[in-house]
């Protein structure tokens, strides 16, 4: 197998691994790789390009991948569950109880839960304190 093609296949392989584990790590991996590769094209010998290697990918994860969990973080923000519904008041259209119940918001049904053993009455208003994945916890305002 020829140089340039270990290497994108290492990028390659770090690029799914991000894929499936979203870190910001694997990626660093992956443009290294990628990069490598493309210089293994004029340089012949593995040493120099193992230690090409090794050293983008220090250099990336020490300079780069802070900056793109910057940037991820700012994403989550703008985009987020917190900023659209988190401290909202919201209308419950099930009793909420700490195991089951409904709210509405923005014309959407949204499952909810309270932190205590209190069941909130179908038709009260309730204010909207987090998110665990669909679930949304309220408390009664």
């Amino acid at each position: 197998m020829v140089l340039w093609e270990i290497f994108a296949i290492v990028g390659l392989i770090s690029v799914i691994l991000e894929m499936i584990v979203p870190s910001m790590f694997f990626l660093n991996l992956a443009l290294s790789g990628f990069v490598t590769a493309v210089l293994a094209l004029f340089i012949d010998s593995w040493i120099y390009l193992t230690v090409i290697f090794v050293v983008l990918s220090i250099i990336s994860i020490l300079f780069l991948r802070p900056i793109l969990l910057k940037h991820k973080e700012s994403k989550e923000q703008e985009t987020g569950m917190q900023g659209k519904y988190i401290g909202k008041i919201v209308k419950v259209i099930e009793p909420v109880t700490k195991y089951s119940g409904a709210i509405t918001i923005y014309d959407e049904r949204w499952e909810a839960r309270t932190d205590g053993d209190e069941t909130i009455e179908v038709g009260a208003e309730v204010k909207i304190v987090k998110n665990e994945s669909l679930v949304l916890t309220v408390e009664r305002v």
